[in-house]
């Protein structure tokens, strides 16, 4: 199945309401969407820096948006975790 066509299954899911793009849980989606996808990217092309640097700084901005959500609402968060199979 394509990557968008996953991602919107697990958006439909969390989602707050239909046109939801901005709220903690949609963002983590699509950033681990992106992150699992650039990492297929840097498995073929390993000398690309640049991509590499990119990875990190969308780890980084999901890591953060977790902590958010873990702080502000744990049922989301563990409800994110668990449908995305993050952290263990």
């Amino acid at each position: 199945m394509p990557r968008k066509k996953k991602e919107e299954k697990k958006k439909a899911g969390l989602a707050r309401h239909e046109k939801d793009t901005g709220s903690p849980e949609i963002q983590i989606v699509a950033l681990t969407a992106r992150i699992k996808a650039m990492t297929e990217h840097l498995k073929r092309h390993r000398k690309d820096v640049h991509s590499r640097y990119s990875l990190i700084k969308m780890a980084a901005r999901r890591r953060k948006l977790l902590r958010y959500l873990k702080d502000n609402d744990f049922a989301k968060y563990r409800e994110v975790v668990h449908s995305l199979g993050l952290r263990g």
